[in-house]
C-alpha cells in the first residue's frame, strides 16, 4: 500500500508558496503522492501545477475537483496543462460533490448524477488521451479537441461510493478515491464491487485511493474530539452518512485513526487487507501530534 499526504490549503495570502513547501517537504519525507481538495479555495489543478512544478519524483492529485461547474473540455484543458507543467505525475480525481453544492449553491440540475457523469467520461476521457471528443447525450454534449501539449495520459480517478457509481469507475477510470470510508466498507463494498466490475469489463485491477484523517497521539479523546468538530459536516452529507452506517460508526470522529504508533499501524495494516492501495493521510492535528504523526509515517513507508 502506497503512502499519500493530504495537503491543506490556509488560505493565506502566501498560500501558493506555502503549498509549494508541503509538496517537497512530503516528497522528501518518502510519500508518493500528494493530494489536494477542491473546495472554496485555490483552484486545485492550478495550485498543483504552481506548487508541484519545481518538485520532482511525487505523484500530485486531486481529492477531488467537481465536474458540475466545469465543461469536461475545461476540465481536460486544465488537466493537461497542469500535467504538463508537473511533468506527467498528475492524476485527476473528479467527483459529483453533493446536492447541497451542486443544485443549492451553483444552481446545477442534481437530479440524474450518475448519468451525468457517465456522459461527462464520454467527452472527458478522449480529451485526455489526447484525442477529439464528439458526443451529444442528454445532460451535456461536446464536439472538440484541444491543442495543449500532450504528456501522455492523464489517469483519472473517480470518487464512487454507490454500486452504480463503483462500477462507472471500474469500466471506465483507473479506480476510485474514498473520503471518510472505514476498513469494514472498503473490505466487504467497495473493494469487491470495483474490482469484480474491472474484472468483468477486462480492465487492470482499479486503484483504490482511501482518504483518512490521522493522528499519532496518547490523547485518543481529544483527538477524536477534534476530529469530529472538525469533521462534523461530513456525516451530515447522505453519501458519506451512508458509508458511515454501513462502517456501523456514529461519525466522522470514529473514522479518524488515532491512538500509538503501534494503533495507527495495525489500522493503516487493516486498511492494506481491506484492499486500499493508496492510503493519503490527513494529518489534522498541528503541533505536537503533527510531527509525531509525520515521524510515525516516515517510519512505516520505511518498513
Amino acid at each position: 500500500m502506497r503512502i499519500g499526504a493530504l495537503l491543506v490549503e490556509r488560505g493565506e495570502a502566501d498560500a501558493l508558496g506555502r503549498l509549494a513547501d508541503d509538496v517537497r517537504r512530503a516528497a522528501d519525507d518518502g510519500f508518493t503522492s500528494a493530494w489536494i481538495s477542491q473546495i472554496f479555495g485555490l483552484d486545485a489543478q492550478m495550485a498543483l501545477a504552481v506548487a508541484g512544478s519545481g518538485v520532482p519524483g511525487i505523484e500530485l492529485g486531486t481529492a477531488v475537483v467537481p465536474t458540475y461547474p466545469r465543461h469536461p473540455a475545461v476540465m481536460a484543458q486544465q488537466a493537461r496543462t497542469t500535467a504538463l507543467a508537473v511533468e506527467g505525475r498528475f492524476t485527476l480525481g473528479i467527483g459529483l460533490s453533493h446536492k447541497i453544492v451542486i443544485e443549492d449553491m451553483y444552481g446545477y440540475d442534481f437530479a440524474r448524477p450518475v448519468r451525468h457523469m457517465d456522459e461527462y467520461l464520454s467527452v472527458l476521457l478522449p480529451l485526455l488521451e489526447g484525442d477529439a471528443a464528439s458526443f451529444k447525450g442528454e445532460t451535456l454534449q461536446g464536439n472538440i479537441g484541444l491543442s495543449v501539449p500532450n504528456e501522455g495520459r492523464v489517469p483519472v480517478l473517480l470518487a464512487a461510493l454507490g454500486p452504480k457509481m463503483l462500477k462507472l469507475a471500474a469500466e471506465r477510470t483507473d479506480g476510485t478515491v474514498l473520503w471518510m470510508t472505514g476498513p469494514v466498507t472498503v473490505r466487504d463494498h467497495i473493494a469487491p464491487t470495483i474490482t469484480a466490475a474491472a474484472k468483468a469489463a477486462g480492465r487492470p485491477d482499479p486503484r483504490v485511493v482511501c482518504v483518512l484523517p490521522v493522528c499519532v497521539t496518547d490523547d485518543v479523546d481529544q483527538a477524536r474530539e477534534q476530529a469530529g468538530q472538525t469533521f462534523e459536516m461530513y456525516g451530515m452529507l447522505p453519501s458519506y452518512r451512508a458509508m458511515m452506517d454501513r462502517e456501523g460508526v456514529d461519525g466522522p470522529a470514529d473514522l479518524a485513526i488515532v491512538g500509538d504508533e503501534d494503533e495507527v499501524a495495525a489500522k493503516l495494516d487493516e486498511l492494506a487487507a481491506a484492499g486500499v492501495t493508496d492510503f493519503v493521510a490527513a494529518e489534522y492535528i498541528p503541533g505536537e501530534n503533527r510531527g509525531r504523526t509525520r515521524k510515525f509515517l516516515k517510519s512505516y513507508m520505511a518498513g
